[in-house]
């Protein structure tokens, strides 16, 4: 099984084009909405929105999936998640894949200067109640999806994603944001499990010098791969590009 997790303002939407390609190559692929971006799964208040307990539903989701080890993929915020299953439970992924987001205490790191902390300025407007949900609502969302498309997200998928969360309310997608900080905020470890990045060299949210301190923070096979051009959006914007380094990761992670 392969479990493919998303990130902010996107839905399970974006991962339609690695189902596609990892059902032919014969894995189980799944690619859930997490909890926030569902009907059925928005708890209320922000502590419901830690990394603690959006890490725990990975474990859950897989229980349930009848699967005691599988393949672990994120993007952005699922990218986040991902790296902290993969800190916690080890013993339960066959691989690591995180397109976009570097490991959180390397973004820590690189938060220490200038440049990084710009790229992520966006975050504070992102906290405030009732204002961040504005942007869904102004407009009709053409303010937030306008900025999309200036980073790199095709008009479509823009258009796709912002109406998806106008739908739903976008309280839920918006309190991942304002639960930073909240939960267990554990020393980092070493991640123990072979591991697959991928970076855009035109991402407008990750720095290259969070992406290089990643490396400091694995403790197994490691293969990074810089996209030239390539945008925040890897999933879908340059799935193409990457779906035969995906697939061989996996492959070699099978036993």
């Amino acid at each position: 099984m392969v479990l493919l997790l998303h990130g902010f303002p996107q839905t399970a939407s974006c991962w339609r084009p690695a189902l596609l390609t990892l059902g032919a190559a014969g894995y189980r692929a799944v690619a859930p909405n997490q909890r926030g971006y569902s009907a059925d799964a928005m708890p209320a208040g922000v502590a419901a929105y830690s990394v603690d307990e959006l890490s725990a539903d990975v474990m859950a989701m897989a229980q349930t999936l009848g699967r005691q080890r599988f393949h672990l993929v994120g993007h952005d915020w699922g990218g986040t998640v991902a790296w902290s299953v993969a800190a916690r439970h080890p013993e339960a992924l066959r691989t690591l894949t995180v397109l976009s987001t570097p490991h959180s205490a390397a973004l820590r790191e690189a938060l220490k200067g200038t440049r990084q902390r710009l790229r992520m300025s966006y975050i504070a407007l992102l906290r405030v109640p009732g204002v961040a949900e504005r942007l869904f609502s102004t407009a009709g969302g053409a303010i937030l999806e306008n900025a999309l498309v200036a980073s790199g997200l095709s008009r479509a998928h823009a258009r796709r994603d912002v109406a998806d969360l106008r739908r739903l309310g976008p309280t839920g997608a918006l309190n991942w944001y304002r639960a930073i900080g909240s939960g267990r905020r554990a020393a980092p470890s070493a991640i123990r499990v072979s591991t697959l990045h991928v970076w855009g060299d035109k991402d407008v949210a990750f720095t290259r010098e969070a992406t290089e301190l990643t490396a400091e923070y694995i403790d197994a096979p490691y293969h990074v791969v810089e996209l030239a051009g390539g945008s925040h959006w890897i999933p879908d914007e340059h799935w193409g590009d990457i779906e035969d380094l995906v697939v061989a990761h996996l492959a070699g992670g099978a036993e």
